[in-house]
């Protein structure tokens, strides 16, 4: 796996969920102020969602905007054995049965999930009980997610 693509993966990502949300948000804010949507009674409340809606959507807008700049000032690193494993780190899980798991800790867009080829890359952060417990490992380390115990089997 090659971490600066996966960069460029989430960016691109994060670009077209901010777009779509500030589509959504746009027509929420139009459809809120419409002439047509002033309520004519305390039951007629379409103005008033939508507006909710609209104000909800600009704050998700927001907070992708943010991880957008966040990411594009991310400087990926090299693995340091002394440090562990850190934030723009590429790791490997392996599963007691034998399954595979590979997380990209990153600094924000957790739940994040990505191809490279046939692999499947889930983002992480540190703010995570997982990502939490990855800080400062190592190779051959054991992390646990729910009742199984993960082994790191590989930094990038």
């Amino acid at each position: 796996m090659h971490k600066p693509t996966l960069l460029a993966q989430i960016i691109a990502a994060l670009e077209a969920d901010a777009e779509v949300l500030r589509l959504a948000a746009q027509t929420a804010y139009e459809t809120a102020t419409a002439e047509e949507n002033v309520a004519e009674n305390k039951y007629d409340t379409l103005g008033l969602e939508a507006s909710y809606l609209a104000t909800g959507q600009a704050r998700r807008t927001a907070e992708i905007r943010q991880a957008l700049l966040t990411y594009r000032q991310l400087q990926l690193r090299d693995f340091d054995p002394q440090k562990g494993i850190q934030v723009s780190h590429l790791v490997t899980l392996e599963m007691p049965e034998g399954g595979r798991r590979h997380l990209f800790l990153g600094p924000d867009a957790a739940g994040l999930k990505l191809a490279q080829g046939d692999v499947q890359v889930t983002v992480i952060t540190p703010r995570s009980p997982l990502g939490q417990q990855l800080l400062g490992k190592g190779l051959d380390d054991e992390v646990t997610l729910g009742t199984q115990a993960l082994v790191v089997v590989e930094v990038a």
